[in-house]
């Protein structure tokens, strides 16, 4: 038991201690975590590097993460990514293998043993990729929509190539018997192997003819979508009338490792069966229940599994061909980033989205593991090979935050220009522009119209764009950030430029070059926050509306409303507060300095308490003229 706590403890505190420092850094929570598995396994020996039975527990972490994706694809969005979750993924895998086997021939592999290790290579880490892309709110771009495509067909394929493997062992000779018989070993792919017998035994297909194993499996895959349509909502009802918070965290986990256990029972991938659960239920009343009740067991478990991978690569090894090993792990993401590159550009993604899906799934992944050893079991690959590979795949997953951290270097470097889907025709309707048309923008359009001025709506979502003509709104797929979608929306001849794109940084870069463009133009920005308010008045916007500033304000009326003050005395006090704050933020947005903290810019400090203190006293002398009213 104290051997446990002791383990949970390093584990635990290793995570809190380097996650947090890695991401101050900008380098990512994945990174975190590899590295902390570094320090505590190989670098400081607080935990062994034989981890294999702590990783498959924690590689349930992916299952809980494919489910939470699948809540956020309802079956429309999943049947719209068809082509490339069939095209490209497909794809990727077959012609990763081949390149991957042919480049393991030029090094001196036999042809089976070469195929092997292209299958290995062929597969992504699932884990990383997706951890990493919905950090960096990636996820919704077309570079993450095809890399994502890529993974889920690659989860597919594990089971096609789990029944392949055994066809690429190369059988042991026959040995002869002192009373002169010939004696063959039991391939491993046939029988004889204790440790098996516990999966076949639990196996629902072990034993039974193809078609019927088929057949099975299509029921299981059934139950799961038959009792995610008519028996989740009904069971999350029931357990409401318990009025216990616990209840929905354990249906959760329920719902999550019963699937799991059962595509397991039927040979299929777990992570699937809880991804197309997921998608099932992703019309349900009680998507945000699930999200909320599984999301902290996906991360710490992801986490664990991270830490693992870095705890498990064998340092001595690696300092033993330090070249050898690093040049082949290279070799291999080169020749996989190149096939990603070359299939990228023949399914139309271009600039950022193309090295975003080329770097982002360059590495070997976790599946390659469950390969490595299933085909050191079946004699497909010599024991020391096998070895190299894992190491190999350990390195190439430690290095793929450090591909990330290339990719966001070069898409700043990148003209707008080029990376941006096609756009439509935008035919111009008003000299109103209204960039970006979320639940912010929405308003803003809806209010201006309704009030008799047309606008021309631009939105680089397709599906928003599509959702608003269904309600009867006009608006233009297009990335307003570039500058031939603003010249063709009318830039030259609109009166009025409103900006309410929820990324900061292109906001402030669509207000900087709009000003540039047009002067004279009149632009209303949203920012995010009070420090946006000063880079988009430093970029040139004429009125800026903070997020939840005037509804702040709304709140606080009604606060002082009910504190014994009229209707009329707490709409002065909000239109006072209103006036000097906005005067405020335009002094201050004069003295403040990009990227250094508030705190260490002496002049922003005074000259913000200096406005504290005058708001402070116009507040107070109209109470003191409510006092002076009350006593007449």
């Amino acid at each position: 038991m104290e051997g446990l706590l002791f383990q949970a403890t390093i584990y635990l505190a290793a995570a809190v201690i380097a996650v947090p420092l890695a991401a101050r850094l900008g380098l990512g929570s994945v990174l975190g975590y590899l590295a902390a598995g570094l320090i505590i396994g190989p670098a400081l020996g607080l935990v062994g590097t034989e981890t294999q039975d702590l990783q498959h527990f924690a590689e349930f972490g992916v299952v809980m993460m494919l489910f939470l994706i699948g809540l956020e694809l309802d079956p429309r969005t999943l049947w719209d990514l068809r082509h490339r979750l069939f095209g490209l993924g497909v794809g990727q895998i077959l012609v990763t293998i081949a390149v991957i086997a042919i480049g393991a021939i030029l090094l001196g592999q036999p042809v089976l043993s070469a195929i092997a290790i292209g299958m290995i290579f062929a597969l992504s880490s699932t884990a990383i990729v997706l951890q990493t892309l919905s950090e960096k709110g990636l996820m919704r771009t077309q570079g993450g929509r095809s890399a994502f495509s890529v993974l889920l067909a690659q989860d597919i394929a594990v089971i096609p190539l789990l029944i392949l493997m055994p066809l690429l062992a190369v059988a042991p000779p026959p040995s002869i018997n002192p009373d002169g018989s010939v004696s063959r070993p039991i391939s491993p792919a046939v029988g004889g192997q204790e440790a098996d017998h516990h999966d076949a035994a639990l196996s629902l297909v072990a034993g039974l003819p193809g078609w019927q194993a088929t057949l099975v499996t299509l029921a299981a895959v059934a139950l799961v979508i038959l009792a995610g349509i008519y028996l989740a909502n009904p069971l999350f009802r029931y357990i409401h009338t318990t009025r216990l918070r616990e209840m929905y965290t354990a249906l959760a986990l329920l719902i999550v490792i019963g699937i799991a256990f059962l595509m397991m029972l039927v040979g299929l991938s777990p992570a699937l069966g809880t991804f197309l659960a997921g998608v099932v239920l992703a019309t349900s009343e009680f998507r945000h229940e699930l999200e909320s009740d599984i999301e902290p067991f996906k991360g710490l478990l992801l986490g664990l599994f991270f830490i693992t991978v870095g705890a498990g690569i064998d340092l001595g090894a690696v300092f033993a061909a330090p070249l050898t090993l690093i040049g082949l792990t290279l070799a291999m993401m080169l020749a996989k980033g190149v096939v990603l590159y070359i299939l990228g550009r023949l399914f139309q993604l271009k600039g950022r989205d193309q090295w975003l899906f080329t770097l982002g799934l360059a590495q070997a992944g976790e599946f390659g593991f469950v390969l490595i050893s299933f085909s050191a079991q079946q004699q497909v690959l010599p024991p020391v090979l096998g070895q190299t590979l894992l190491l190999v795949t350990a390195l190439s997953m430690l290095l793929t935050p450090l591909f990330f951290i290339v990719y966001d270097r070069l898409k700043h470097r990148m003209d707008v220009d080029e990376d941006a889907p096609d756009h439509d025709e935008v035919d111009p309707e008003g000299p109103i522009i209204i960039a970006g048309v979320g639940r912010f923008g929405q308003t803003v359009n809806r209010m201006v119209q309704m009030s008799g001025f047309r606008t021309t709506v631009l939105d680089h979502d397709l599906a928003t764009i599509q959702l608003m003509r269904k309600f009867g709104y006009q608006g233009y797929f297009g990335d307003p950030t570039r500058p031939e979608v603003l010249r063709a929306a009318g830039l030259a001849e609109a009166g009025i430029l409103v900006v309410t794109l929820d990324n900061r940084d292109a906001a402030t870069r669509l207000v900087a070059y709009a000003r540039r463009e047009r002067p004279d133009l009149h632009i209303v920005a949203r920012a995010r926050d009070r420090f946006h308010v000063y880079a988009l008045y430093r970029a040139g916007a004429n009125d800026v509306v903070r997020e939840l500033f005037d509804s702040s304000l709304r709140a606080a009326r009604y606060v002082l409303e009910n504190l014994g003050l009229s209707e009329f005395e707490a709409h002065q006090l909000e239109r006072t507060y209103f006036d000097y704050d906005r005067a405020a933020v335009r002094d201050l947005a004069q003295v403040w300095k990009p990227g250094v903290p508030v705190e260490r810019n002496p002049d922003y400090m005074a000259r913000a308490k200096a406005h504290n203190a005058e708001l402070e006293a116009a507040l107070l002398a109209h109470f003191d003229e409510h006092d002076k009213d009350a006593g007449t």
